[in-house]
């Protein structure tokens, strides 16, 4: 990625977390914000995003983040937490939400050919600690 791309990306990150101001429930905004900053990471590491809160009328529910990683499609499940105390985020990816994750990307690769595309499923790790953040991207994270 070029500076010139680095610094785009940067000032629209900047912008988006300045301008999200939300009435949420804290734990609700602290999501928010860690979705926003996951997708800003994936993008740096070069991830093109197609979608963001995936829903569909059929199925409870939505996939956080949808995007091509090379010529793989990837549905990223983010989990955010405010500091280590507490069990990890990727560890709250329990088989109910697998299941009703894999539901929702098997109505999503039916829009798309569902033989162009290999898939995988991603859960990235967000810590979100006054200026500090850490990502941790869990590729594989579960199969079909």
């Amino acid at each position: 990625m070029s500076l010139l791309q680095s610094l785009r990306l940067t000032l629209l990150e900047r912008w988006m977390l300045a301008s999200s101001r939300s009435p949420l429930p804290q734990h609700l905004q602290t999501g928010e914000r860690g979705e926003l900053a996951a997708l800003f990471y994936l993008r740096r590491l070069g991830f093109v995003i197609v979608a963001r809160r995936w829903r569909t009328p059929k199925q409870r529910g939505d996939i956080d983040l949808i995007a091509w990683e090379s010529d793989t499609l990837c549905f990223i499940e983010v989990k955010t937490r405010g500091s280590h105390e507490v069990a990890s985020p990727e560890s709250s990816v329990d088989q109910d939400k697998r299941k009703i994750l894999r539901r929702m990307a098997s109505q999503y690769v039916k829009g798309v050919d569902p033989q162009a595309a290999n898939t995988r499923f991603d859960v990235v790790s967000v810590y979100l600690q006054e200026d500090v953040r850490e990502f941790m991207l869990f590729r594989g994270a579960f199969d079909w």
